[in-house]
């Protein structure tokens, strides 16, 4: 069963993200995500959370997003991501 992880970014420093952005593409490789939502425009139907860039990441299932976050090959792009952005992140399981 498929593991989602869900970010919504608030990007505070465009140059640095952009710098995460590229570090962070080949380490997702190794661990087998997918991109199914990289930013793009967001319609609020109902509600209001307050969602800046929303990201959808589907790796083969929890356990394999979880190694991914947890991962050394990712420690170091927390520490970029959290310098770049304001950040909520959530694992999902799928169904």
């Amino acid at each position: 069963m498929p593991g989602y992880l869900i970010a919504n970014l608030d990007v505070k420093d465009a140059a640095l993200f952009s710098e995460y952005r590229e570090k962070v593409e080949p380490v997702l490789a190794r661990y087998g995500a997918r991109w199914l939502v990289r930013g793009g425009a967001i319609e609020t139907l109902e509600g209001g959370l307050p969602l800046k860039r929303l990201v959808v990441l589907e790796f083969a299932s929890l356990d394999a997003a979880r190694r991914f976050y947890h991962s050394a090959d990712y420690a170091p792009l927390i520490k970029l991501r959290l310098a770049s952005t304001n950040s909520d992140l959530v694992l999902v399981d799928g169904v």
